[in-house]
């Protein structure tokens, strides 16, 4: 059940990821070049190593790891809604 859940969080994750990215907001351009590097692919790539680890560490009935990245994409989540919704 935890993969599971884990699974669809990353799904969401990476959906609001993509969407901040097409947002053109002025708070991506104050962002670190490493963000810039490769058309913003290089963020991707840490959000799915991200997602790997934890899937592998739900896998090995880690607990604590999904609990994590539970918290994460909450604070993902919110934060995109603020960059999304023009509150930041």
């Amino acid at each position: 059940m935890a993969i599971l859940i884990t699974f669809l969080l990353g799904i969401g994750n990476f959906a609001l990821h993509r969407a901040v990215m097409d947002s053109r907001h002025p708070l991506l351009g104050r962002v670190p070049w490493f963000y810039h590097h490769l058309g913003g692919h290089f963020s991707l790539a840490v959000e799915f190593l991200m997602l790997l680890a934890t899937l592998l560490f739900a896998a090995q009935s880690i607990v604590w790891a999904p609990i994590c990245y539970v918290v994460y994409s909450m604070l993902n989540s919110f934060s995109a809604w603020l960059i999304l919704s023009g509150r930041v």
